[in-house]
C-alpha cells in the first residue's frame, strides 16, 4: 500500500474504501450484504493496510455510519474515518450537532475528516463554516473538507474557514477527468488532498462492457453506457488494456493506479466483496512508466463524452419514433 500523510488526518492510504453501498438499498446488497460481506470487507480493508474509510450522513440516512463504526472495532480510533454532512441548514448550530450525530453512529470521539457533501447553491461557505471552525477547535473533527466544489469554491471555503480546507472529494476518473486542469494542480501546489470518488466510472474502466454488454441496475441510467458514449470511450479503454496487458495486470487496476499516481490525489472504489476489495487494493503495487501515464491521460483529456442532456433527448425521440 501507498500512503500520503495529510495535517490533521494522519496517514492516509491511496487507495480507500467508499461505502456508499453499505447502507444504500439502491446498489440491491440488503440487509444480508450490511451483516456480513460489509463487515468482512472492512476486516480484510484493515489487514491489507488501508485506512482511509469514506462515508456520509446520508448513505442510507446514517445506516453506512453505523455499519462501518460496528464493522471497524477497536480500529476505528486508528484509521481515517471520513463522513460528511449534507448541507442542509448547515448553520454552525446544526453542524456541530449533526457531526455529533454521525460520531456517535461511528463510535468515535473525533471524526478525522468532515467533509461538506456538496456546495449549497444559496447558502455561502461565510454561513457554514464557522461551525466547521468551532468543531475544529473543540477537537471533535481533525480537518475539513469538501465535496463536488470547483476550485473557486473550494478556496471561498479556506478563506471562510480560515485556515485549509484539507480536501475536496470529487467525482474524477480516467472517464472524467476534468480534476486534472486545476483541482490535481492546486493540491500540489498548497499541500491539500484530492479524493476521487467513483474512480471506475461505476465498471466502465474495467473494459468488460460494451454496446452488446450493457450494465443492469443502478448503472443502467449512467449515459456513459450510452451506445453513442461507449463508442467513444473505446480508444481509452484500448490503452487501458495495452498498458494492463504489459503490467499483468488488469484495466481497472490500471485506471485506480493512474489516479493515485498523481500528487495529492487518492482513489475511494466501493466493494461488493471480499475479492473486489483485494482486487482495487492491488492496483497500489502498480508502478506506471512515465510513457504509460501520459498515454492514458491523453486519452482521457481526448473522450468527450455525449452530454447527459443530449443522450436523454434522443432516447426520448427513438422511443416515439422519431429518431
Amino acid at each position: 500500500m501507498k500512503y500520503i500523510d495529510v495535517d490533521g488526518i494522519g496517514r492516509v492510504s491511496k487507495i480507500g474504501l467508499g461505502t456508499w453501498q453499505f447502507g444504500s438499498r439502491e446498489w440491491g446488497y440488503g440487509d444480508d450484504y450490511a451483516a456480513g460481506a460489509a463487515r468482512d470487507i472492512v476486516a480484510r480493508a484493515l489487514a491489507l493496510g488501508v485506512t482511509l474509510f469514506d462515508t456520509a450522513e446520508i448513505y442510507g440516512f446514517g445506516k453506512s455510519e453505523r455499519i462501518l463504526g460496528e464493522a471497524l472495532g477497536e480500529a476505528r480510533a486508528e484509521v481515517a474515518v471520513a463522513s460528511k454532512i449534507f448541507p442542509v441548514a448547515p448553520f454552525p448550530a446544526v453542524v456541530k450537532q449533526r457531526a455529533r450525530a454521525s460520531a456517535q453512529r461511528l463510535q468515535v470521539d473525533r471524526i478525522p475528516l468532515y467533509q461538506i457533501h456538496q456546495p449549497n447553491p444559496l447558502i455561502p461557505d461565510s454561513v457554514i463554516m464557522p461551525g466547521m471552525r468551532e468543531l475544529l477547535d473543540a477537537g471533535m473533527i481533525g480537518a475539513a473538507g469538501v465535496s463536488n466544489y470547483s476550485l473557486a469554491r473550494w478556496r471561498k471555503a479556506d478563506s471562510a474557514l480560515g485556515r485549509p480546507v484539507i480536501s475536496n472529494q470529487v467525482h474524477f476518473s480516467l472517464a472524467h477527468p476534468a480534476a486534472l486542469d486545476d483541482l490535481v494542480p492546486f493540491a500540489e501546489r498548497a499541500n491539500r488532498l484530492v479524493i476521487a470518488y467513483s474512480p471506475l466510472a461505476q465498471g466502465l474502466l474495467g473494459g468488460k462492457y460494451g454496446i452488446e454488454n450493457r450494465p443492469g441496475g443502478v448503472r443502467a441510467m449512467n449515459t456513459l453506457f450510452a451506445t453513442e458514449n461507449l463508442k467513444r470511450v473505446e480508444p481509452l479503454l484500448q490503452i487501458l488494456r495495452e498498458v494492463a496487458a504489459d503490467l499483468g495486470a488488469e484495466p481497472a487496476q490500471v485506471a485506480l493506479a493512474w489516479l493515485i499516481a498523481l500528487p495529492g490525489t487518492v482513489a475511494i472504489p466501493g466493494a461488493s466483496s471480499v475479492q473486489q476489495l483485494e482486487f482495487n487494493v492491488a492496483a497500489a503495487d502498480i508502478e506506471l512508466s512515465e510513457k504509460a501515464h501520459d498515454a492514458l491521460t491523453a486519452a482521457a483529456r481526448a473522450f468527450h463524452p455525449v452530454p447527459a442532456r443530449r443522450v436523454l433527448t434522443s432516447a426520448a425521440r427513438d422511443k416515439i419514433g422519431l429518431g
